[in-house]
């Protein structure tokens, strides 16, 4: 009961009461909040009392009666962030008050709306994105902010080998340290807190620093510890305070967990088929995701493979950047983003398959193997599913920009959720995925073990009808119960990586509608996870957000209007007397003839009718007759 949401969302009234504003003054006499004069502090003091009787009595009330807490606060104390559920809506979650659900830039990757113009630029490409309350905070490249306040930076990669600290609002350097040149050239670096500082770089060594904590001392950069295990240059850096682990990866295309308490080793990740590129730790679940190559891994805190997918579609589509979304633990929509060379931001969700229970027989030759076969053996192995996959989005991708609905590629895959995928890659796992699956479905009665109930109203049932079942009048009205997606026999639920959704506007290089694509090096999540913030090579960061009005303002499929010169449909020619129109669907331009049909969009979650072009129109008529028939 005190952790439910009406009490939480109340909290701060409580804080306003006993420690707050309230606590004296008028506002507590409005309040009702006013007691003997005797219990607050600082009324009496019992060393200055001569009368012995009056002395007595005076500590007599204070020992019986207690004392009122010190007050700490003379302003409102705010609100603290509460779930909220917004017109029915089941899907909770973790929001300020009065900011409604349809803000989570996850929950609504079909309908994110860019900025039309870079919120913030720099000089060279983007290393480094931080959301604060104040604003957008991002550096270059071969430079980190320090927290807390993200107002001071740590640079290196200068010819001399040193490192320099400097203020964020300006270039200029504070202090200049050159003690690091012994350990090789620097290639990364992070800063847990301001007191400590670790590089890795050329030297394969991690280098534990330690800052000055006086002004006289600050100049200082003392070597507090030097971790060995890497045997080739140590490539990318990233630190959880939650969980007090450090991840370092390598070019000898492993990782190494550290503890950033005892500073010493605690595993190895191994298996990457590429030097490993990009780095995040989810802070909610301590999940580990590495990036290597085309291939994104996802491990448990304790160094487990939990699944892990191959993102290939190209040549020059390496993995350059990732970040995890931490809303909520227990929502199942949480995304893992990935930005790639290609200038293409992609969201994966780990998501329950059914894949058979007898996986196929591994080859007797590839059970024990020299390193040198078994490398190349990957290499081959690589090239293959490489290759099929390409195939099979490069398939999907023709058809994108219309329909964005793909379906997991393979016979033996089913989805264990009713929400359309916008596509489906080829995916594998982990046994500690199976073995999870395994001993939830333990834990389920024998009527849920095989999947689970769903339970459906019809769109024209009234609230009243619904709070009748609510209550306990659950014959009012019938309401559609079925077992959904119900385990077959043979197989097994898996946790998979499944692709979701993507961004192309501004940065992708296969769209010839963007004037200066660029590749994709750093990506921000603010706090509240209303926006994503994206940072490419040519020192531009895009904001990305959820759409107020989804279907009248510009997404990502949309064709920028400079793009084309003609109408889709008819090849007309735009003027100033012909203007150009977006087809809510495609994102193609038409004109206003070939653009008139409206409709609504159930994919996009478009609930009113748009405007469309002809063929979407058709097409998408088809599919709510095709919907009804399946209904009935």
């Amino acid at each position: 009961a005190l952790e439910c949401d009406y009490v939480s969302s109340h909290l701060h009234e409580w804080i306003d009461l006993i420690f707050g504003y309230k606590q004296q003054g008028p506002t507590a006499v409005e309040a009702v909040n006013v007691f003997h004069h005797l219990f607050y502090e600082g009324q009496v003091d019992i060393y200055n009392i001569n009368d012995p009787l009056k002395e007595t009595a005076t500590i007599g009330f204070i020992n019986n009666f207690g004392q009122i807490p010190k007050q700490l606060f003379k302003k409102p104390h705010p609100p603290k962030r509460v779930r909220s559920r917004i017109n029915g809506d089941q899907t909770s979650m973790s929001l300020p008050l009065g900011m409604a659900c349809d803000k989570i830039f996850f929950h609504h990757l079909d309908n994110l709306r860019p900025s039309l113009v870079p919120v913030k630029e720099l000089k060279e490409p983007v290393g480094q994105i931080v959301c604060t309350d104040k604003g957008i905070v991002a550096v270059e490249q071969n430079k980190v902010l320090i927290p807390p306040a993200w107002n001071k930076t740590f640079a290196w990669g200068y010819a001399d080998l040193s490192c320099r600290l400097g203020t964020y609002e300006s270039d200029k350097a504070v202090v200049v340290y050159e003690c690091l040149s012994e350990w090789g050239q620097i290639l990364c670096a992070i800063c847990p807190n301001p007191k400590m500082v670790i590089t890795g770089g050329t030297s394969t060594v991690i280098c534990v620093w330690e800052v000055g904590a006086s002004k006289e001392k600050a100049k200082s950069l003392n070597l507090k510890q030097a971790l060995i295990g890497h045997t080739d240059t140590v490539t990318c850096l990233t630190a959880s305070l939650a969980y007090h682990i450090v991840v370092s990866g390598s070019r000898d295309r492993t990782c190494i967990i550290w503890d950033l308490n005892k500073l010493a080793f605690v595993t190895q990740l191994r298996g990457h088929r590429a030097p490993v590129s990009a780095l995040c730790i989810n802070e909610l679940t301590g999940d580990i995701v590495s990036c290597a190559g085309t291939y994104i891994h996802v491990w448990s805190i304790n160094g487990n493979p939990i699944v892990s997918v191959n993102t290939f579609i190209g040549r020059s589509q390496q993995i350059l950047c990732c970040c995890v979304s931490e809303m909520n633990e227990w929502d199942t929509q949480n995304v893992i983003v990935t930005g790639h060379s290609d200038g293409v931001v992609r969201f994966w969700r780990m998501e329950f398959l059914q894949v058979p229970e007898t996986p196929a027989p591994k080859p007797a030759d590839t059970m024990e193997m020299p390193d040198d076969c078994q490398d190349e053996h990957l290499g081959e192995e690589a090239q293959d599913d490489e290759s099929s996959e390409s195939d099979a989005e490069d398939q999907s991708a023709s058809q994108d920009t219309k329909t964005k609905e793909c379906q997991p590629q393979g016979k033996d895959s089913h989805r264990p959720r009713a929400s359309s995928a916008r596509a489906g890659l080829t995916a594998w796992s982990g046994d500690s995925g199976s073995d999870d699956s395994k001993r939830w479905s333990d834990q389920l009665s024998l009527d849920e073990k095989d999947g689970f109930v769903f339970v459906n109203y019809s769109e024209n049932q009234s609230k009243v009808q619904l709070s009748l079942i609510q209550s306990g009048g659950g014959q009012a009205c019938q309401t559609d119960i079925r077992h959904y997606n119900k385990l077959k026999t043979g197989y097994r639920w898996e946790r998979q990586l499944v692709f979701r959704s993507k961004l192309t506007m501004h940065t992708a290089f296969d769209r010839k509608d963007n004037a200066h694509p660029a590749e994709v090096t750093a990506l921000g999540i603010s706090k509240d996870h209303s926006r994503i913030l994206i940072g490419d090579s040519r020192g531009r960061v895009f904001s990305w957000s959820v759409s107020d009005q989804p279907g009248r303002s510009a997404a990502d499929h949309w064709v920028k209007d400079e793009g084309m010169d003609n109408c889709s449909g008819c090849a007309a020619r735009f003027s100033l007397t012909e203007r150009r129109h977006h087809c809510r669907n495609c994102g193609q331009l038409f004109c206003q003839k070939c653009s008139r049909f409206q409709s609504e969009i159930k994919r996009l979650k478009i609930s009113s009718p748009v405007r469309v072009c002809q063929n979407c129109y058709y097409n998408l008529q088809h599919e709510c007759g095709t919907e009804e028939a399946t209904r009935n």
